[in-house]
């Protein structure tokens, strides 16, 4: 008796299955590709560890030594502590975790109307939503410094967080997903005596953790990459960001490229330890925005 066979796979004289050629051919495509993308991040993990001198001297003949490096040394991380970069870092840290506990809280509660509440100019203010996040931010920075400078929030980590903290595309990708919510739910709870405070707290919160995580990755990436606003804004060195403190190891006569890579790899692990800890509930966050 002969067993029938997946469509993705083949079978030899021995009745051992085989992987066909339509399957094999996309997965060593996802392969090479996946390390096209990470060798140049190895590379550059790979040039932190080396004397700042020695970073590009392997760069004339490509080897297996441009890649590996051979003296290694953490010098250029415990440099970058004695700079002050552990600081700037730390400004980083804290200023995109405010922006996403209050920007996932602001951006809810204003999803959370776009998509319950019937009111007059809905459409208008939700299309304005839109266009918020279709302007880059850059375009409005200098201006936005302006008014920032006279209401005295120069220098301060108010005037780093709050540019971030209403944004338009978190809005929508919450709205999109609470649009998905049966509506018999929210009438059932509303018959129960439920305020709307509650329904929002006890109904759509919970059901939207998908959402919310994606939002927050968001807001999160927003602030964490940032330069221009930082540069414009938190101009005293107490109040620098990563993205500025990186750009400033960077001297007129002097680059030591091995704190540099240092720099860039530990601004590179945080975010992606979060996302790839995260991706999978940001899939799913855009994969349901287009529900409804």
């Amino acid at each position: 008796m002969t067993l029938p066979t997946s469509p993705g796979s083949s079978e030899d004289r021995s009745g051992t299955r085989r992987p066909s050629l339509r399957r094999l051919l996309p997965s060593s495509a996802g392969l090479v590709i996946g390390l096209l993308f990470a060798l140049p991040l190895w590379w550059v993990l790979a040039g932190s560890l080396r004397p700042g001198d020695q970073v590009l001297a392997q760069l004339s003949e490509l080897s297996w030594r441009s890649f590996v490096p051979t003296d290694l040394t953490f010098a250029n991380y415990t440099a970058l502590l004695d700079d002050g970069f552990g600081r700037a870092v730390l400004n980083s840290v804290f200023v995109a975790a405010v922006t996403v506990v209050v920007g996932l809280l602001i951006s809810a509660a204003a999803a959370f109307a776009f998509a319950v509440f019937e009111f007059p100019g809905r459409g208008v203010l939700f299309a304005v939503v839109l266009l918020s996040f279709m302007i880059p931010f850059d375009a409005v920075a200098i201006p936005l410094s302006s008014l920032f400078r006279a209401w005295d929030l120069q220098n301060t980590y108010a005037g780093l967080i709050l540019p971030g903290i209403g944004n338009g595309l978190a809005i929508f990708l919450l709205r999109q997903f609470f649009l998905a919510i049966p509506r018999e739910l929210v009438e059932a709870a509303r018959i129960d005596g439920l305020g709307w405070w509650g329904v929002f707290r006890r109904i759509h919160l919970p059901l939207s953790r998908p959402a919310l995580i994606g939002a927050g990755l968001m807001l999160f990436l927003f602030q964490w990459q940032s330069f221009m606003w930082p540069l414009l804004i938190g101009t005293e060195p107490d109040k620098q960001l990563g993205p500025i403190a990186l750009g400033n190891l960077q001297g007129q006569l002097v680059v030591d490229h091995g704190q540099i890579f240092a720099a860039s790899v530990v601004l590179i692990v945080i975010p992606l330890v979060i996302l790839l800890r995260l991706q999978r509930h940001f899939t799913r966050s855009i994969a349901t925005s287009g529900l409804k």
